[in-house]
């Protein structure tokens, strides 16, 4: 077995990579060099002014990112069968527990939770999503399920859908429903 440091050059394989994908080939050092001939392509003599920004700045005119957005959320997961009276029961405490929750479809083996999260960009509520289950499995008493699947949409993408007649249906009636 051979071993490499990091940054190194693993093989004649990545330098020709590198010279293919238009990086100078010979590997990390060749690479380093290209890059430093890069930073000081200036004019001879004239000195580079590095900038930053700020945290909060934009650029004139850009809209803020850091105000929460609505973001629509279809949870799927899947396990080995539980009893449907206890799936009802345990989506029925979590819709309890989690007041925004919109509507839910279960089966013995599986379920699909939809609701709409805030969140700061699509990240933050696929994390959240990500974490409901798991977080909420001991309070609301939920199967040992794991998740298999997650959609996270903004609510233009999701209005868009449902006006073109290909989205998910609009989540009426609110609760849990067998599928």
């Amino acid at each position: 077995m051979r071993r490499v440091r990091p940054g190194a050059a693993a093989s004649h394989e990545g330098a020709a990579a590198a010279s293919r994908d238009g990086g100078p080939p010979g590997g990390t050092a060749a690479r380093a060099a290209g890059e430093e001939r890069a930073l000081t392509s200036v004019a001879a003599g004239e000195e580079r002014a590095l900038t930053s920004v700020a945290a909060g700045d934009r650029y004139e005119g850009e809209e803020p990112r850091d105000l929460p957005r609505l973001w629509h959320v279809t949870l799927s997961v899947s396990g080995g069968e539980a009893p449907l009276k206890e799936v009802r029961r345990a989506l029925e405490q979590l819709a309890h527990d989690h007041p925004f929750l919109l509507t839910s479809r279960y089966a013995n083996d599986h379920a699909e939770i939809r609701y709409w999260e805030e969140a700061r960009d699509l990240h933050d509520a696929a994390a959240v999503a990500l974490r409901l289950w798991g977080e909420h499995r001991q309070t609301a008493g939920l199967p040992p399920w794991e998740i298999v699947g997650l959609e996270v949409i903004d609510r233009q993408t999701y209005h868009q859908r449902i006006a073109e007649g290909y989205g998910p249906p609009p989540a009426t009636p609110v609760g849990a429903h067998p599928f």
